[in-house]
C-alpha cells in the first residue's frame, strides 16, 4: 500500500436503536453532556466482520477472528498446529511466526489489529485501519415504547393471568438521526499486517453495504447516506488528516427544527481546503 488514506462515512437510523447501551437498558448511546446520539467503533467492526465472513466464507485469508461463540486461544492455536510448533514452549521467533500467519489467515486482524498475547501467545498487532466512534450531528431523543407480547413463558404465568397471557415489555428507538464516523488507513502499519489494497476495497465496499446484510427489528431502517475518501499520494500524507476531515460540513437546511431524513441536511465539501496531493474520492454520492 503506497498511500494514506481517511475517510468519512455518514450513515442514518430510521425508527431504530443503532447501538444501544447495556449499562442503561439498551437506550441508545448518547453523549451525556449534549444529547448528541453516538454509535461505537466496535458496533461498527461487528458489522464489517459479519459481511466479510458472509460475502468471503471459505475464502483463503478472510477468516475472522472476533466472532459468535469464538474462543480466541484456540484461535491462536491454528496458527501454531499450521506451523508444527509447540505454543507451550512459542518464544522468539515462534511467536513472530504464529503473528504472521494470524495476520495472513484473519482478515480483521491485518485490518484492525489483536492483542493475541494471552495463554496461547501470538502476540500483538496494531491495525492499519480505525475507526472512530459515530456521532450524530444533531442532539437525539430517545423514545420509549411499551409493546404487548400475546403469550407468555410458562404456563405459571398463564395460570396466574387466568389464560389472558399478555407479557409487557419496552423498545427504544430514536426517531431519526444522521451519523458520522470518521476513518484512518495507515500504509505502515499495513506493510506490517499485510493489509493490501484489494483488503481496503473489501473494506469499502463493506461500509457502504454492512447495513443491508444487518437488518433487525429493532434497528429500524438503517442506510450509508455517504462515504467520501480523502487518497494521498504519499505514505507519509500531503494534508494533516483534521484539516481534511473538517472541509466536510453537515449542517441542516433552512427551516429544519426537527430532522426527520436525509434530505433535511445539506452535505459540503470544501474543496479549496484540500491541496493538491490529495484526491477526493465519494463513493456515495
Amino acid at each position: 500500500m503506497n498511500n494514506r488514506y481517511e475517510f468519512v462515512l455518514l450513515f442514518d437510523v430510521k425508527d431504530g436503536n443503532p447501538n444501544g447501551d447495556p449499562d442503561a437498558g439498551n437506550l441508545p448511546r448518547v453523549d451525556a453532556e449534549t444529547g448528541h446520539g453516538l454509535v461505537t467503533d466496535v458496533c461498527l467492526k461487528r458489522k464489517l466482520r459479519n459481511f466479510v465472513s458472509l460475502i468471503k466464507a471459505g475464502t483463503a485469508g478472510h477468516d475472522i477472528y472476533v466472532k459468535e461463540k469464538a474462543v480466541l486461544n484456540e484461535q491462536h492455536q491454528k496458527a501454531y498446529t499450521a506451523l508444527s510448533k509447540d505454543s507451550k514452549k512459542a518464544k522468539g521467533d515462534d511467536v513472530n511466526a504464529a503473528r504472521t500467519w494470524m495476520c495472513q489467515n484473519f482478515y480483521d486482524v491485518r485490518t484492525f489489529g489483536a492483542v493475541m498475547s494471552t495463554e496461547v501467545n501470538c502476540g500483538q498487532v496494531r491495525g492499519p485501519v480505525q475507526l472512530t466512534f459515530a456521532r450524530s450531528a444533531d442532539p437525539i431523543v430517545a423514545s420509549e415504547h411499551a409493546v404487548t407480547r400475546m403469550a407468555v413463558t410458562t404456563a405459571k404465568e398463564a395460570e396466574a393471568q387466568s389464560g389472558d397471557n399478555r407479557t409487557m415489555g419496552r423498545k427504544f428507538t430514536v426517531p431519526y438521526g444522521l451519523y458520522r464516523t470518521n476513518g484512518f488507513v495507515n500504509p505502515f502499519f499495513a506493510a506490517q499486517t499485510g493489509f493490501s489494497d484489494a483488503d481496503l476495497d473489501l473494506f469499502l465496499t463493506g461500509l457502504t453495504q454492512m447495513f443491508d446484510h444487518d437488518r433487525s427489528a429493532s434497528r429500524g431502517l438503517m442506510a450509508p447516506r455517504k462515504l467520501i475518501v480523502f487518497k494521498h499520494k504519499s505514505q507519509l500524507g500531503d494534508a494533516p488528516a483534521h484539516k481534511l476531515l473538517e472541509a466536510i460540513k453537515v449542517t441542516k437546511k433552512p427551516g429544519v427544527d426537527a430532522p426527520r431524513d436525509f434530505s433535511d441536511y445539506d452535505v459540503t465539501i470544501d474543496r479549496a481546503a484540500i491541496p493538491a496531493g490529495v484526491e477526493v474520492i465519494e463513493k456515495l454520492a
